[in-house]
């Protein structure tokens, strides 16, 4: 059969054929038949933005480069169109050509093939047709541009992204109202590339009706569920219903938030494991469309190793259909659930129970003998698990005595070795780090009988340091059915927490975001006040972090002044392993003393706020000043040098340097190696700026200029390429010739001036002197005369001259400069 066409063209690209004689961007070509209704809804869809950076004449590089518009749009009457739209350039304009073809209601493309394949077919058009009528075409080839190997390897490249894309297709897909996903890439190919990925797993009835867009600058307009854009047209996350946007940045940052979606991690696997064809294998098990069961299943049974949640599903699944695997899959699934080198989750015990239930009697012995010993171990040495033992009724009557007494002989001494010391019984045995190791280590002890009430208080403090470093987990529930049985085991832990939060405040802030602990009774517990009260105290706050710490210090009820350990948990809980800005340093600094900075070991996030500043953070030389003043004893050598350095900076600014800038700059950075850029920056550009200036010491500068230090004259360099000092040389005829005194005195001094007076000369000043109107050169030329002398002047009027003549005075420039 032959495909409907229709030709979209902007009146700029039309204009390269036919003279622009359109008014608009209108069809130049159109099949007969076509509803006039599919007319109308192509025109909306079929328009092409350029990026908003484009210009408007491109080499044919550029124009290829530019984003092509392949689109796969539904319309009102259950039709689709699929169009691809490039840029087209024009006389002297950048318009575009689209091309697409129409798909009526419950139509596909030939040969059932998705839409997705029609990427760059040779098929796809790019100028209008001649004559005004579409060649007819009956299929749209594959191009070569979407090979196996080559999306394995882009799948591979976005493998931090993969999971939460796929996810994001699973919900636009069940859910029409769910919105739309925005992929933000660098090339619209690579989006073409991520439907690529996601046809191949989505089901097939929604691969074929994905509607997407590669491109686009309007985002939040596109009808589409799945759109691309470039970096600079990414929107932000938001919206609601049908309109809202789920934003996928692939040209970013690695997203570092987890997916909890078995079936997108699942089909990420398999596309990192480069085994695409697990997804045509998956489809043939039964299933719902996005059941993650059978894609894990299949994926475990062919060596592709998952994770915890994943392995759970496929157990689960197998459960509920215990004849569905033959006999050497269920073995190969057996296998892969029994790997001892795995981590495992009481929701994939608890799944692998389920699976062992069911395949009791009707699975051979030894798959049956592996998940029930690796039940049993887990539950006896699992160094994660936090399922609670069985009920005692386990070990009523004769033949349950007899097997609890079988156990505590076994596993008696590995219990009570593990409560007293924490660690392992023996090589091999799995640390007791964990609160829910200690809990279900109890919970044990207590079903077997073993007295364990002296070990209590050392494995109350382990547990305390064990919920900081760990978390409580998935134990939550039965660490608070503990602290509600034992008031005293409650009383120790919250008190020994409250001791060592000041050590890790963040970690403490995370368990209580878990845990509710129950301390808002009698005892003071200030510190864990402080991290409860710090996510409320950030929202409130806003982005003034001092507010916030002040609120966190409100919250624990005690001041700094009293209890100066306060001070590191706020600081903690603000900062985490970051430092402040230096002006906060500074308020920091004065709303406490530093005697309590020095207690609670803050002082040192103080320094490191000061070396950490960047260059232009007028705040960082004043924090200096203060440190060296504050904490003279406890800053070390290295930094003492370095906050000295931004002392430097503060004193040439404010006129109180003594002599010998150059020197003393050179001398301090020595002494502070290796000297934080930023650091470096502050002061060299302090020195250069006021050497900038026209009131600067003349000797001052002269010894700069003949210190022949790369760095501090390109510095200098730096430093008369601001903006600032562009402005005032385009409004200041004396500033004009006072750098032109400057910058062509002294061609001796060394290669680093000279290799910058000459950059200055030619970068900076001439085009600044080239923009100046013949009243404003006449008035530098005054200035050079007043400032200098009559040679100076001339100097200037030699080296601004058209370029032939002043190549022969050249040589007579400098030496007339010298002598004036």
């Amino acid at each position: 059969m032959s495909l409907a066409q229709l030709h979209y063209t902007s009146a700029s690209a039309a204009s390269a054929d036919d003279g622009g004689g359109g008014s608009g961007a209108h069809f130049t070509a159109v099949s007969t038949g076509l509803p006039t209704q599919v007319l109308a809804e192509a025109e909306q869809l079929l328009r092409y933005e350029p990026p908003a950076d484009a210009p408007n004449r491109l080499t044919a590089d550029q124009l290829r480069s530019l984003p092509e518009a392949f689109s796969f749009s539904a319309l009102p009457d259950g039709g689709h169109l699929l169009s691809r739209a490039v840029a087209f350039a024009g006389h002297g304009t950048l318009g575009f050509h689209a091309h697409a073809v129409h798909l009526t209601a419950g139509t596909r493309l030939p040969g059932d093939a998705l839409p997705i394949t029609a990427w760059r077919s040779p098929s796809w058009a790019s100028t209008p047709p001649d004559g005004g009528a579409p060649e007819r075409i009956s299929t749209l080839p594959a191009s070569a541009a979407f090979g196996p190997e080559a999306l394995n390897d882009f799948a591979v490249s976005r493998s931090p992204w993969l999971a939460a894309v796929f996810a994001d297709l699973r919900r636009v897909c069940e859910d029409p109202s769910a919105g739309r996903l925005v992929l933000v890439e660098r090339h619209s190919a690579d989006v073409a590339r991520w439907i690529a990925l996601a046809s191949a797993v989505l089901p097939a009835d929604d691969a074929h009706r994905l509607t997407f867009t590669t491109y686009t600058r309007r985002p939040a307009h596109s009808p589409h569920q799945v759109v691309g854009v470039l970096p600079q047209d990414a929107p932000q996350d938001g919206g609601s219903g049908a309109q809202a946007l789920r934003v996928r940045d692939c040209a970013g940052a690695r997203p570092g938030e987890p997916v909890d979606d078995a079936w997108a991690e699942t089909c990420a696997r398999i596309w990192r494991n480069r085994s695409p064809e697990l997804f045509r294998a998956a489809a043939e098990l039964p299933g719902g469309p996005f059941a993650a069961g059978p894609l894990a299943v299949t994926a475990l049974c062919a060596g592709v190793p998952l994770g915890a949640a994943e392995r759970a599903a496929a157990a689960e699944w197998a459960a509920e259909r215990p004849y569905a695997l033959d006999e050497e899959r269920t073995h190969r699934l057996a296998d892969a659930l029994t790997d001892p080198d795995l981590d495992r989750t009481p929701h994939e015990l608890a799944a692998v129970a389920l699976l062992l239930t069911a395949l009791d009697g009707r699975a051979p012995a030894t798959v049956t003998g592996s998940l029930g010993a690796l039940l049993v171990t887990e539950a006896v040495y699992g160094a994660d698990v936090s399922v609670a033992p069985p009920g005692r009724s386990v070990f009523t009557g004769p033949g349950g005595e007899r097997v609890a007494a079988a156990l505590v002989e076994a596993v008696g001494d590995d219990l009570r070795t593990e409560l007293t010391t924490g660690g392992p019984a023996s090589p091999g045995a799995v640390p007791g780090h964990s609160v829910g190791r200690a809990v279900q280590l109890l919970r044990i002890a207590r079903l077997l009988d073993l007295d364990c009430a002296e070990l209590l208080p050392d494995v109350v403090g382990r547990m305390a340091r064990s919920l900081l470093d760990e978390g409580a987990a998935d134990c939550a529930e039965v660490l608070l059915d503990l602290l509600d049985e034992q008031f005293d085991v409650r009383t120790a832990l919250l008190g020994e927490l409250d001791r060592i939060a000041p050590q890790d405040p963040s970690a403490t802030e995370r368990l209580l975001s878990g845990v509710a602990l129950p301390f808002t009774g009698a005892q003071a517990l200030p510190h864990l006040r402080m991290c409860a009260a710090a996510p409320e105290a950030r929202a409130s706050g806003g982005d003034d972090r001092v507010k916030v710490l002040n609120a966190v210090l409100r919250a624990g009820g005690m001041s700094p002044f009293t209890e100066p350990l306060v001070l590191r948990t706020a600081v903690g809980l603000v900062w985490g392993d970051g430092a402040p800005t230096a002006g906060e340093a500074r308020l920091l600094l004065a709303g406490s003393t530093s005697d309590a900075h020095r207690t609670a070991g803050t002082w040192s996030v103080l320094v490191a706020a000061a070396l950490g500043a960047p260059a232009d953070d007028p705040e960082a030389p004043e924090l200096a000043h203060d440190l060296l003043r504050g904490f003279p004893r406890e800053i070390d050598a290295r930094a003492r040098g370095a906050l000295h350095l931004l002392e430097f900076a503060r004193d040439v600014r404010s006129g109180a340097a003594g002599p010998g800038w150059a020197e003393q700059a050179r001398t301090l950075c020595a002494g502070a190696e290796p000297v934080e850029p930023g650091v470096r920056e502050q002061a060299f550009g302090a020195l250069a700026g006021r050497l900038l200036d026209p009131d600067r010491p003349e000797a001052e500068l002269y010894a700069f200029v003949h210190c022949d230090d790369p760095d501090l004259i390109a510095a200098y360099g730096s430093a008369a390429r601001r903006d600032a000092v562009l402005a005032r040389l385009r409004s200041d005829p004396a500033y004009v010739a006072d750098c032109f005194t400057v910058w062509s005195s002294h061609p001796h001094a060394g290669r680093a001036w000279g290799e910058t007076r000459e950059a200055l000369l030619s970068g900076v000043l001439r085009p600044v002197v080239r923009g100046l109107s013949a009243g404003e050169v006449a008035a530098v030329e005054e200035a050079a005369e007043r400032a200098g002398s009559s040679r100076t002047a001339e100097a200037f009027r030699a080296w601004n001259r058209p370029d032939g003549f002043r190549r022969r005075l050249g040589n007579r420039i400098s030496a007339r400069v010298r002598r004036s």
